[in-house]
């Protein structure tokens, strides 16, 4: 995997979440190979795995603005509020999106995914001991689920 133009190719993993907003708790966690396609195929498998059939919305950054991606979220049933990628091409998020009031706080909101991803790194996971996906997996898993206990107590005393 490649962070960047002219940086070098390494072996990596990369961990996906997917957070309910209201709350900023985290409710699925996968862990895959890093490729290019593996953040979209990461997030439409943890959509299609949230029970029930009520309408959600996904927030995401720009990576997501793809043509594929914004149709399967549709045909889940979820509304992409995607950040829009107009960088040399055409947004696959047109105005039927941008136009609600709900996609402007989703893109404001989306931002808490970075504190997750933040205090995952403090924990010990910027530079994992473990190998394999099994054990990374677990230990990314492991570490999301003390990140929503941390957060326990902010929102008991909220309530």
């Amino acid at each position: 995997y490649r962070k960047g133009n002219g940086q070098p190719a390494k072996l990596a993993f990369m961990g996906h979440a997917l957070m309910e907003n209201r709350n900023a708790l985290v409710v699925d966690v996968r862990l895959t190979a890093a490729t290019g396609l593996a953040e979209r195929e990461a997030a439409v498998s943890m959509v299609e795995a949230i029970p029930g059939r009520h309408r959600i919305t996904v927030g995401a950054d720009k990576a997501y603005d793809t043509k594929d991606f914004v149709a399967n979220m549709r045909e889940l049933g979820a509304a992409p509020h995607v950040a829009q990628n107009t960088r040399n091409r055409r947004s696959a998020i047109d105005g039927r999106t941008t136009h609600h009031p709900g996609y402007a706080v989703s893109l404001r909101i989306r931002k808490r995914i970075e504190e997750l991803f933040g205090w995952i790194k403090g924990a010990g996971l910027r530079k994992t001991r473990h190998r394999g996906t099994a054990r990374v997996g677990w230990m990314f898993t492991l570490t999301a689920t003390a990140y929503n206990l941390i957060r326990l107590p902010k929102l008991l005393a909220a309530a």
